[in-house]
């Protein structure tokens, strides 16, 4: 690994007259002196992490003139940190740490072949003048604000047709400062679409760990038209009332990995999503190939896992395991609706653990919120192949809430080993079912009766793959770093 070279002449004449200047005193001042020389231990700073990719330099936002004080603006020092560290994509790629320190910035592009690292005492804080903000289109697939019509205010780290990028950490933490945000978004102020914390767009090979994101001002991280991408060991923070601050939301990706993240939210902890109405459509880019691993989820308000209710350009083969849900609306929800379209197909979820719910299981296909007053009637989505197993739930208000679409019923639905126990003031029938076809097998309390229960005999008949999906093939290499800090 290489510093990043200083930049002029009489910046390399300093850096020598200091060297030579301190090996002068240490020679002046005997032992004691040789003590506080530059190769004294307690001046360098270990480094490892786990990542796709290890980088050959390494620079500090200091090195750009960067003050952490909370106070001085970021932005510009951040912004000229990746452009200036962007010409070693091709010469082993670079990393920008970030040390302890409260670093106050508006929002700025990444670059490719490029590591973002957060000290574990380092906060991003998001600058709250909006304009600091630059405002973007819509997202092809949206064709429209998620808060309103037309643009969208950029997210704080966006990157869009990257390759190679890392952002990772001590878990260290970026706040979105939101407050100020969800106030203009209740009392109807904004002009444009909240801004997202992290965005990264048609972008391959993507790792995200090991940092907190607080104070969102919508949602946290949003990965979209992009592959191969992992999300590990993020912590996640929001009011558990604070507008659609969802945690993690796969948005027409491919080959996915969001595993070990601990998630408060005012929405849902995950949202996978494939586009809105007649823009997802046409846009045609589903959400496939996805994992979820060891999430756990704190959201009165929303559910541990949806799926949509944006999901146009149609949802595949999405596997959930180890799921803990605590005070949690509802565990697994589909959301769809007339004139969605698209497709929401084998969804696999196996071992969840809940507590305190509204719904276990909730599918609906009478969502609405359209992008616009263009979409099709006819346009219907198809909702097959979903199946769960080995669940246990306490505390529960309503086993499940099921409503499929008249003339086009929500089918192949599996529900096996499944034990809720209900709450005190539970609901008095705690399975609703309209417009639904499945089958189920040691499920307590009884399901009703468009899922005939098969047998006790058959309780691991719900489907779970066995073979793994490319991105749990991807090797993590240990990255060691000697910094002089």
């Amino acid at each position: 690994m290489h510093k990043i070279p200083l930049s002029s002449q009489m910046e390399k004449t300093s850096w020598l007259l200091v060297v030579v200047l301190g090996v002068v005193i240490s020679l002046l001042g005997g032992a004691e002196g040789r003590k506080s020389r530059i190769l004294d231990e307690s001046s360098y700073y270990d480094l490892e992490y786990s990542a796709i990719s290890c980088r050959a330099h390494s620079a500090s936002i200091t090195d750009f003139g960067g003050v952490g004080d909370g106070k001085t603006l970021n932005t510009k020092a951040f912004q000229e940190a990746v452009n200036r560290l962007s010409q070693y994509a091709s010469d082993g790629g670079a990393q920008l740490i970030v040390p302890a320190g409260q670093w106050l910035t508006g929002s700025f592009n990444l670059t490719s072949h490029f590591t973002l690292f957060l000290h574990k005492d380092a906060i991003l804080l998001a600058s709250q003048d909006i304009n600091e903000w630059a405002v973007i289109d819509p997202l092809p697939s949206y064709g429209h604000g998620r808060d309103t019509s037309g643009g969208r205010y950029i997210s704080l780290l966006f990157g869009t047709n990257l390759t190679d990028v890392i952002i990772t950490g001590e878990n260290g933490t970026i706040d979105g400062q939101g407050e100020i945000w969800w106030q203009k978004f209740h009392s109807k102020k904004l002009k444009y679409t909240r801004p997202y914390l992290i965005e990264i767009m048609h972008s391959d090979n993507i790792q995200i760990s090991h940092i907190t994101l607080v104070n969102s001002p919508s949602w946290n991280i949003h990965p979209v038209y992009s592959s191969n991408i992992i999300v590990q060991g993020i912590t996640i923070l929001a009011p558990v009332k604070s507008p659609n601050t969802d945690g993690i939301n796969p948005d027409s990706c491919t080959n996915m990995k969001i595993e070990d993240n601990y998630i408060v939210s005012g929405d849902d902890c995950v949202a996978v999503k494939s586009g809105w109405d007649e823009y997802g459509i046409n846009y045609g880019m589903p959400t496939s190939q996805l994992i979820i691993r060891r999430l756990t989820c704190i959201s009165p308000y929303s559910a541990a896992i949806a799926l949509g209710s944006e999901m146009s350009g149609g949802i595949q083969d999405v596997r959930a395991e180890d799921i803990t849900a605590i005070n949690t609306e509802s565990g697994v929800r589909i959301k769809t609706g007339v004139g969605r379209g698209g497709f929401v197909r084998d969804v696999y979820v196996k071992g969840m653990t809940l507590h305190t719910m509204k719904w276990v299981f909730w599918m609906t296909g009478n969502y609405g919120q359209h992008a616009d007053t263009h979409w099709d009637p006819n346009a219907l989505p198809e909702i097959k192949g979903i199946n769960y197993r080995d669940v246990v739930a306490e505390n529960v208000s309503m086993a499940a809430r099921l409503e499929g679409i008249s003339g086009d019923p929500f089918t192949g639905i599996c529900i096996s080993n499944v034990t809720m126990s209900m709450a005190k003031k539970a609901k008095k029938y705690p399975w609703t079912c309209t417009d639904i076809e499945g089958i189920t097998s040691g499920v307590q309390p009884p399901p009703c009766q468009l899922l005939p229960d098969q047998g006790p005999e058959k309780t691991e008949m719900c489907s779970f793959p066995t073979e793994n999906l490319a991105i749990d093939n991807i090797e993590m290499q240990r990255c060691s770093y000697r910094l002089n800090y």
